[in-house]
């Protein structure tokens, strides 16, 4: 199974890293939740968006990346946490992220789903520009 971590997007096959999660599903686990964060088409501001490049200090993300599964995992007590965040430049409706998490039940899959999720936007040195449809961009930081 590939590290949680960044990747570049030409590295990544969504799909293939899906498909071999739910292969290899514990027995014991009776939920698996997932997140999908797809590239869309306006901004906060209001702005129609062509595309969203994605930066990262790898050496930072990943390790990050890795820390939050970890933690999330223990504290609600799943199965499996991962977080696949992608780098590059994304058409509107392409994916930017996976989040995986397998478990016993939903009682603890959900709560670690959102939770892993919440803290991928805000701890790891991830950096996104949106770029509009007039040719302009911002930087967008989330906290």
């Amino acid at each position: 199974m590939l590290d949680a971590g960044v990747y570049s997007k030409e590295s990544f096959n969504l799909f293939n890293v899906l498909n071999e999660f739910m292969t290899k599903l514990p027995p014991e686990d009776g939920a698996v939740a997932t997140f999908i964060g797809v590239a869309k088409n306006s901004s906060e501001l209001g702005k129609e968006v062509s595309a969203v490049e994605v930066e990262a200090y790898v050496e930072h993300a990943t390790p990050t990346i890795q820390k939050i599964c970890r933690e999330v995992q223990e504290k609600h007590q799943a199965s499996r946490v991962l977080i696949y965040h992608l780098m590059g430049r994304f058409k509107v409706g392409e994916p930017l992220v996976l989040v995986l998490v397998s478990g016993r039940s939903r009682t603890n899959v959900f709560p670690a789903l959102e939770e892993a999720v919440e803290r991928y936007k805000r701890e790891p040195a991830l950096f996104k520009k949106e770029v509009f449809a007039d040719g302009a961009s911002r930087w967008v930081y989330h906290a």
